[in-house]
């Protein structure tokens, strides 16, 4: 293994202006894979790394490629999910317009490592360029890897990239979570065990498998070992940057040019993240394991600072009518319960509640938890139930005097 540099960070390498490393430029600063004997051999490494994906649910990486290589037998497939639907998030399709090569290699270790017959680049349709980059970087290298690769154009919806809808899309063109056994992991594309992974995982793997698994563990400041990327935004300097995990959001926007007076919240994890004041927020470490035992999420590494003269109701209730728009359709607790709580927050943002809308909406979160097909559901009401916390008083005034404090103390409706 290659020795760790400053040069072998996700983002190291050209400036981000200057757009795609090329496949040159990118061999030149870290060198080539290891052998393919090697790559065959890294699970073991990556399970001592304590890598945990990065697509939301921060699953072990090692862990779940052991799994899927060990159904090898007949053949498995290899998806590299960059669907990225999340509204707030631009690190996936950051990582696969910029560094291109680095996807490819951590795509190629992966096939390696499992096994597998066929690799599929899953690339969210409304990401052209990261699209771009990533075939010119597949057609520098004859159009495919070791083993058959195409890219696949994943539908524009939220649900479109958690991981059994990726499987199902690719199989029957319907982006829909399936919510029975078998998992992909079991039996995905084609009937394969299939390894559904995304992009920032598996573009560590490609550092990982050059640098080992000590040179990982060697960042990270709190339980959550390595670096890892976050989006910013409502900040003077937003975009995707690389942190050490374990890092403060405070840190975070002191780099991003916001100071501990800039916004009134932050949005930390995305959709299906939460709420907090930025206050409290301020000393909070960045660091999965840490988040989640806090009852907190990384999610997808969003850090979004609510602008001091937008409401916190307001900005809730557009995300829950996002959230209701993008289900999966497919059982009452989104179709029916999703949308009226959504339809009840509109209601309490623009000054036209009934007397019971607040309580209704508390009501049916707390009912709502736990009981849809997928998981799309219960992060939507997470997300109210910390709006519910850090804009509580809000949305009594919404609710019942039909007044906004943002901005100074107003009228939100006639």
């Amino acid at each position: 293994m290659t020795s760790p540099s400053a040069q072998t960070r996700l983002l190291a390498g050209p400036t981000l202006s200057a757009g795609a490393e090329s496949r040159r430029d990118h061999l030149a600063r870290l060198g080539p894979l290891p052998s393919a004997a090697a790559r065959r051999d890294i699970i073991p490494t990556l399970e001592a790394s304590g890598l945990l994906g990065r697509g939301g649910a921060g699953f072990p990486v090692g862990r779940k490629w052991r799994t899927v290589a060990e159904r090898a037998a007949g053949g498995t497939v290899v998806l590299v999910n960059g669907a990225e639907g999340e509204p707030l998030s631009a690190k996936d399709r950051a990582l696969m317009t910029l560094r291109p090569n680095l996807v490819l290699d951590g795509a190629q270790v992966a096939a390696d490592a499992v096994g597998a017959d066929e690799v599929i680049l899953y690339v969210g349709s409304a990401h052209v360029t990261a699209r771009w980059s990533i075939e010119a970087a597949l057609a520098e290298r004859g159009g495919s890897l070791t083993v058959p690769t195409r890219v696949v154009q994943a539908p524009d919806r939220y649900v479109a990239g958690e991981e059994s809808a990726a499987v199902h899309f690719v199989n029957d063109a319907d982006a829909r979570p399936t919510t029975t056994p078998p998992r992909p992991f079991e039996r995905g594309i084609g009937g394969r065990p299939t390894l559904v992974q995304n992009v920032e995982s598996i573009a560590y793997a490609a550092l990982i498998a050059r640098a080992g698994d000590d040179w990982y563990r060697a960042a990270g400041r709190a339980d959550s070992p390595g670096t890892g990327l976050v989006t910013v935004s409502g900040v003077a300097r937003p975009g995707v940057r690389e942190i050490e995990l374990g890092a403060t959001v405070g840190e975070v926007a002191l780099a991003a040019g916001a100071g501990r007076d800039a916004a009134p919240a932050v949005l930390i994890g995305g959709y299906f993240g939460g709420w907090a004041t930025l206050d409290e927020a301020w000393d909070l470490a960045l660091d999965p394991a840490g988040l989640r035992a806090a009852g907190r999420a990384f999610g997808c590494g969003v850090v979004s600072f609510l602008a001091p003269d937008t409401c916190g109701v307001t900005a809730t209730a557009r995300i829950m009518d996002y959230m209701a728009g993008e289900s999966a359709a497919q059982c009452g607790p989104c179709v029916f319960g999703l949308r009226a709580i959504a339809d009840a927050t509109a209601r309490l943002a623009g000054g036209t509640a009934g007397s019971d809308d607040l309580a209704r909406i508390e009501r049916w979160s707390g009912q709502l938890a736990g009981r849809g097909a997928c998981r799309h559901p219960d992060g939507a009401v997470g997300l109210l139930a910390s709006a519910l916390r850090v804009f509580g008083d809000e949305f009594v005034r919404h609710g019942a005097a039909r007044t906004c404090t943002v901005g100074g103390r107003r009228r939100v409706a006639a």
